[in-house]
C-alpha cells in the first residue's frame, strides 16, 4: 500500500511539473499503471512517449516506449532500461527521459525539472556527484547538476553508438521489433522473458554493424517478426572445401546460394544455448545429424556459456561444417529434415556424449 502511496504522489509530481499546456514536455495522461506523455521538438515537431508501470514496481524498472519513426528518440527512450537499480524511480526516469530528449535536439533543459529535483532529494535518491574541491555554498548552487550532466552525456553518447553502422532498413527491423514489444506489453501478452528480450536485441544490434554480416558472409531474417526465431543463411565458407563447390553447383542447378540454418531460443537464453539445425540443403557430415540438427558441445548446456555472442556461433558452425567435409546431397528427398526430428536426434547424441565425451571441433578451434 505504501509503494502505492508513494506511486500516486510521484505521479502527481510529474503531472504538475510537465502538464498538457507545457511547451517542450506534457504529460497526457497518467494512472498508476501507464503514464503517456509527449516530447514536442524544436520545430514542434511531436514524439508520443509511453511508460507502462508493472506491479513489480518499483523493484523493477517502467518499461517505455516510442513509435516514432526517430532512431535518435527510440534509442533514447530504450536506453532507459540500462538505469541501474536506484533509479528505477519514475521520477528519475522521467527526468532522464527530459533531459535526454533535449539534449538530443539541442534543446535547454527546462527549468521545470527542479521541481523532479527536489523531490527525488527527499526521497533521499543522489543525482548530484559531490566534487571536494567545492566549497559548501558552490555545492548548493550546483546540486543536481554533476551526477546528471554525467548520466546524461553518457546515455546520449550510448543511443547514438547502438545505431551507428546499422543501415536503414535494418534500423527499421529493430524499430518494428520495438513497436511490437510495446503492443505485447499492452495487451499483456508477452513472449519470452526481459532478459533473454534484451540480449537478443542487443545480439541483433551488434550483428547489424559487423563486418561479416555486411559483407553478406551470412544473412538474418527473423521468422514471423520473432527474436526468438531466426533463419540465418549462410552464403560463403571456405573456399578451398568441398562444400564451397557444391554451393556453387547449387546455385547453378537450383537458384539457392544459401545453406539455411534454423535458430531457435528460449527464454532462459543466454544462460541456454540456441537450438540450431540446417533446413536445406540436405547435408552429409560436418556434424549434421539426420533430422538436420548440428552436433558441437557448444551448442548443449555443458558446453555453453552465456559470454558466446551469436555471430560467433554461426562463423564456428560455418568453419565446423567444412572441417567436417560437410557435402550437400543433391537429389535428396525435400522432407528429409524436420525439427521433431531433429530435436530428437539431438538429444539421443547428447546423451551419447555426456556418457562418452565429446570430438567436435572446440570454439577457438579456427
Amino acid at each position: 500500500m505504501a509503494c502505492l502511496m508513494n506511486l500516486k504522489a510521484d505521479i502527481k509530481v510529474i503531472e504538475t511539473t510537465f502538464p498538457k499546456t507545457h511547451n517542450r514536455f506534457q504529460v497526457r495522461s497518467a494512472t498508476v499503471d501507464e503514464l503517456t506523455c509527449r516530447f514536442v521538438g524544436r520545430n514542434n515537431e511531436k514524439y508520443d512517449i509511453l511508460a507502462n508501470i508493472k506491479e513489480a514496481y518499483p523493484q523493477s524498472a517502467p518499461i517505455w516506449f516510442s513509435d516514432s519513426d526517430d532512431a535518435g528518440v527510440v534509442s533514447v527512450v530504450g536506453e532507459l532500461a540500462n538505469t541501474s537499480k536506484e533509479h528505477y524511480n519514475i521520477l528519475y526516469q522521467t527526468k532522464l527521459l527530459v533531459e535526454n530528449l533535449c539534449r538530443l535536439h539541442d534543446l535547454e533543459v527546462p527549468t521545470d525539472i527542479s521541481a523532479l529535483d527536489e523531490a527525488l532529494s527527499e526521497k533521499g535518491i543522489a543525482v548530484k556527484m559531490v566534487v571536494d574541491t567545492l566549497s559548501e555554498e558552490e555545492e548548493e548552487e550546483d546540486e543536481f547538476h554533476y551526477d546528471m550532466e554525467d548520466d546524461t552525456h553518457s546515455n546520449e553518447q550510448k543511443a547514438k553508438e547502438e545505431v551507428e553502422g546499422i543501415d536503414m532498413e535494418n534500423l527499421a527491423v529493430l524499430e518494428r521489433l520495438r513497436q511490437n514489444q510495446r503492443q505485447s506489453y499492452l495487451k499483456g501478452s508477452v513472449a519470452g522473458s526481459v532478459q533473454a528480450t534484451d540480449r537478443l536485441m542487443k545480439e541483433l544490434r551488434d550483428i547489424y554493424k559487423s563486418d561479416s554480416f555486411k559483407n553478406e558472409i551470412y544473412t538474418v531474417e527473423l521468422v514471423n517478426d520473432s527474436l526468438y526465431e531466426w533463419n540465418v543463411r549462410l552464403k560463403k565458407v571456405d573456399k578451398d572445401s568441398a562444400l564451397y563447390t557444391d554451393m556453387q553447383n547449387l546455385k547453378e542447378k537450383e537458384g539457392k546460394d544459401h545453406i539455411l540454418l534454423n535458430f531457435t531460443f528460449k527464454e532462459s537464453f543466454p544462460f541456454d544455448p540456441p537450438f540450431v539445425r540446417v533446413i536445406n540443403p540436405v547435408v552429409s557430415g560436418g556434424y549434421v545429424l539426420g533430422g538436420g540438427a548440428i552436433c558441437m558441445e557448444l551448442l548443449t548446456k555443458q558446453g555453453w556459456s552465456s559470454a558466446y555472442n551469436i555471430e560467433s556461433i554461426i562463423l564456428q558452425i560455418s568453419a565446423t561444417l567444412v572441417k567436417g567435409k560437410a557435402r550437400i546431397q543433391f537429389g535428396a528427398a525435400k522432407n528429409m529434415y524436420s525439427l521433431a526430428r531433429a530435436q530428437q536426434s539431438f538429444k539421443s547424441l547428447v546423451k551419447i556424449h555426456e556418457k562418452n565425451g565429446w570430438f567436435t571441433p572446440p570454439k577457438n578451434d579456427g
